[in-house]
């Protein structure tokens, strides 16, 4: 008989949390680069619906699942605006208008930093997907200011409306911008928008939205294609959230935050990103398009730089602790606002704290 393996605190805090806060979890810790604890519990897809009806099939999540990465997209479009600017392509204070006249022209006043430190003055969200598809996009760029410049409000409008000066400056859509100037450097085979046939067998599933539902397809769980509606509504490719990943990926990218830059940006332009911009009325330090000291995501790791994710997905760097922490869940599946994700973070961030020595 075989000796039973032992069970890591991390595979213990994740199964902890399974299936009550999300049906699959993934998470890696690494100090100095090296990965010190991977751990995975769950199922890629456990319900059939809203009802929570279990499927008959329910595949395992596995170390390399792919995960609707949500708001950690917006971290991929500061990344390749700052590598832009690094190639005199933009400058990050320069006036949106100089990109988008049509809809920025009358409020010049607006610069691509107000947009990556959330102080634009525009809304958190707008809605969009009555409209033709041909119209969406002029609809969220010609999103009205709804608070006073220089001051912080969270704002997907703003990451949208950053990701397409990207295209625009970059002479590409955002999905060829992320690839050629990310994805490629780094090399990060499993993080893409609208993941193909190839790894759908890998994604898991997030939210019951029977709207969604093709024709002939019964209602049910969201799963290969984005889970926010606005990114839905725009065809996939946005600034603020459509990005898939593995959990191998995004240690490889938060390493590069963590390490100076790894050939996709100067440790200079690095440190312009992860420093604290001053920003009045935040609930923790504003960078580039990076939340330092979110208390939300890093738990004790006070000190600590990232972004988390709607879905249930976070990113957290802390330089001067050497360590790197992915979590990845599908919090919202089947329905959103299953409670404990922030008390999951804060266990998986004090574990990687205890690591660090």
């Amino acid at each position: 008989m075989g000796v039973p393996m032992r069970t890591t605190a991390l595979e213990e805090i994740l199964r902890g949390a399974v299936p009550g806060v999300a049906s699959a979890a993934v998470a890696v810790i690494a100090v100095d680069g090296r990965p010190v604890m991977t751990a995975a519990a769950g199922e890629a897809a456990r319900f059939a619906d809203a009802s929570e009806a279990l499927l008959p099939d329910r595949p395992p999540v596995m170390p390399d699942s792919v995960f609707d990465l949500a708001s950690i997209t917006k971290l991929f479009t500061t990344v390749v605006l700052l590598s832009l600017a690094e190639d005199g392509r933009l400058g990050l204070d320069e006036p949106v208008a100089a990109w988008l006249p049509a809809h920025y022209g009358h409020r010049p006043e607006i610069t691509l930093r107000h947009l990556l430190t959330h102080t634009s003055g525009l809304p958190p969200g707008r809605r969009v997907g009555e409209e033709p598809a041909q119209s969406r996009w002029d609809v969220i760029l010609s999103t009205p200011a709804q608070g006073p410049l220089g001051t912080h409000t969270y704002s997907d409008v703003g990451m949208i409306t950053a990701g397409r000066v990207a295209e625009i400056a970059g002479g590409a859509s955002l999905d060829v911008l992320v690839r050629e100037r990310i994805t490629d450097r780094l090399g990060l085979p499993d993080t893409a928008y609208r993941p193909g046939p190839a790894v759908l067998h890998r994604v898991v599933a997030t939210e019951h939205k029977p709207e969604r539902a093709g024709p002939g397809a019964g209602p049910g769980c969201v799963r290969g294609e984005v889970h926010d509606e606005t990114a839905y509504a725009l065809g996939g490719v946005t600034g603020h959230a459509g990005l898939f990943s593995t959990a191998g990926d995004l240690l490889r990218f938060g390493e590069m935050l963590r390490a100076g830059g790894d050939g996709v940006l100067s440790p200079a332009m690095l440190s312009e990103m992860t420093r604290d911009h001053g920003v009045p009325g935040a609930a923790f330090r504003q960078g580039l398009g990076v939340r330092i000291g979110d208390p939300a995501i890093v738990g004790p790791l006070a000190d600590a730089l990232g972004h988390s994710g709607f879905t249930g997905t976070s990113l957290v760097v802390d330089p001067a602790r050497r360590l790197t922490v992915v979590l990845l869940t599908n919090n919202v599946h089947p329905l959103r606002g299953r409670p404990g994700i922030r008390d999951l973070r804060t266990a998986v961030a004090a574990e990687a704290l205890r690591l660090s020595g």
